[in-house]
């Protein structure tokens, strides 16, 4: 099959390629799925770039997700699955065979069917981006999207992947969200995921309007904690949970003592290291919602898979909405 692959860390241009590699089959409690379309995240660059420490032991193909359709399953595994479209994510999580390629080989437990009528740029939409907005609004006590319903919800950066997905399930369990963006550009994309109020935080008076929406938000889904701070705290109050999803190039200094007196909390996440129980309840709210018809597509940019390094370096780049490669 043909599969970009990387054998060290490093910049995109240096360490890619795209080869012919033999086809795997799938082992015990794994399924084989031919790629129709692969979506790369900040993630996956940063590990190809060896910005998280962790170097092939022989090659890797990355990217977590994508989309595509079974046509091998191993030992355990349903014979129906064969034939289905899934949307498969954590794929090159600890495995070799990442979604940018042919087809990958990974756990039945990560892979999920898309509904009949979705187009694929939703499913390789899906996976870290979906799953990750869905646990930072279940994390921290909340458990159940139905708790949400009636509730306010701060979303900062809702025009990236995971801003646009926590304000679409949000809105689907029946939350308000009001949701801060750079741009109008980004402010029409906020507004057509649903938002209730967009807010420019570049604009003067970004945090009277975001007060005059609510004087406390139940949740805030945090991107940039650092630069963010002074406004979630000006709307976290008692039971306040900030889930923050990205780091920043330097730590930010939080203010023990303001949280304490505002009795607000910070939840951490990374995908990679959320407890499986906790993990699996993002993905069936992610996968109830995609099959309900309440998640849309990102704007899509796409590639092919020889075109894989000028992919990476879009999503390095900032690209806006999802960078996809087509093999």
């Amino acid at each position: 099959m043909k599969a970009a692959i990387y054998r060290r860390t490093g910049p995109a241009a240096e360490v890619l390629s795209v080869e012919d590699v033999d086809t795997p089959d799938p082992g015990a409690g794994e399924v084989r799925v031919r790629i129709t379309a692969s979506g790369i995240n900040p993630t996956d660059w940063k590990t190809r770039a060896g910005l998280t420490g962790q170097d092939p032991d022989s090659f890797q193909i990355p990217h977590q997700d994508g989309v595509g359709v079974v046509d091998a399953v191993g030992e355990g595994v349903d014979d129906g699955l064969v034939g289905q479209r899934v949307w498969l994510f954590l794929s090159a999580f600890g495995n070799r065979y990442g979604t940018a390629a042919e087809y990958s080989v990974l756990p039945v437990a990560h892979v999920r069917p898309l509904p009949g009528d979705a187009p694929d740029e939703l499913g390789a939409c899906l996976g870290v981006p979906a799953v990750t907005a869905a646990h930072c609004l279940l994390v921290g006590g909340v458990g159940d999207p139905a708790a949400l319903r009636g509730r306010d919800v701060l979303v900062a950066g809702g025009a990236g992947a995971v801003g646009h997905y926590a304000i679409e399930l949000a809105k689907h369990a029946g939350a308000r969200v009001v949701t801060t963006v750079s741009s109008d550009e980004k402010g029409e994309l906020a507004r057509a995921a649903g938002a209730d109020l967009v807010v420019n935080y570049r604009e003067p008076g970004a945090v009277e309007r975001v007060r005059g929406f609510t004087e406390r938000v139940d949740r805030v889904v945090e991107v940039a904690l650092g630069a963010n701070l002074e406004l979630d705290l000006a709307v976290a109050g008692a039971g306040t949970v900030i889930a923050v999803y990205a780091n920043e190039p330097n730590d930010p200094v939080v203010p023990t003592r303001r949280f304490m007196v505002a009795n607000a909390t910070i939840s951490y996440v990374l995908l990679y290291g959320v407890p499986s129980a906790q993990l699996e309840a993002a993905v069936a709210w992610t996968a109830d919602a995609a099959g309900s018809g309440a998640l849309s597509p990102l704007p899509i940019t796409r590639y092919g898979l020889d075109d894989v390094v000028a992919a990476h370096e879009a999503v390095e780049n900032g690209a806006v909405g999802k960078v996809v490669l087509v093999p």
